[in-house]
């Protein structure tokens, strides 16, 4: 998949640099030429320029991205032309937004981008939800469900999942174990070990029971 990401701030630029990691091809664009240098070798392309109009994104081949990722969020009424040049004139398939605040959000939604996201919002709502979780991780998918890990209870140890019976139980599902760095998928058949780290989602008022073991 192709993407190009638009300003190269701490979230634009990690943000490039990690897609590139996972093997896609990316276009890096900001108007600071010390930036654009220092991520060169880290991406498909690197281009210092401010986008000023269309034909500025189109010199630069946007129409043939998959995605465009507009990180400048700090500039709020550059963000919000950048992505109605993008949705509103070029018809970019999937335009992705960085706001700053509710209102900034609303009014990149107007302008058409298909996502929008607030950074420092999203990381401070994980923070909280970890700290108050009795879950070593969680991932809120919606306000009331999310994807989570817990340790093994000793009780569940030499067990088979369908043994443990999350779902008719708890209404929990186990979906994975994480087994050092790496998460794999296991069946009902999978025997519980000591020291795993169980994959399971639901609602999260039935998390917090089965925690309750």
């Amino acid at each position: 998949m192709k993407f190009c990401v638009i300003g190269l701030g701490r979230f634009g630029y990690q943000l490039a640099t990690v897609l590139a990691e996972h093997g896609m091809e990316v276009v890096a664009l900001d108007s600071d030429a010390s930036i654009v240098a220092s991520i060169r070798d880290k991406v498909t392309q690197s281009i210092c320029m401010r986008v000023k109009d269309e034909a500025s994104l189109k010199g630069i081949g946007i129409e043939e991205m998959d995605t465009v990722i507009v990180a400048t969020g700090e500039d709020f009424a550059e963000s919000i032309l950048i992505t109605a040049l993008l949705k509103k004139r070029l018809h970019m398939p999937r335009v992705i937004a960085r706001a700053i605040n509710d209102i900034h959000k609303d009014i990149l939604k107007l302008v058409g981008a298909d996502q929008t996201i607030l950074p420092e919002q999203e990381i401070g709502i994980k923070l909280a939800d970890n700290l108050s979780s009795p879950f070593t991780d969680l991932f809120r998918l919606t306000l009331d469900f999310s994807v989570s890990q817990i340790i093994a209870p000793q009780r569940y140890v030499g067990k088979s999942v369908e043994e443990v019976l999350f779902y008719q139980s708890y209404s929990v599902t186990c979906i994975g174990v994480k087994k050092d760095d790496t998460i794999v998928s296991v069946g009902p058949d999978y025997i519980i070990q000591p020291k795993d780290r169980l994959i399971v989602a639901g609602n999260n008022d039935d998390l917090r029971r089965l925690t309750r073991l």
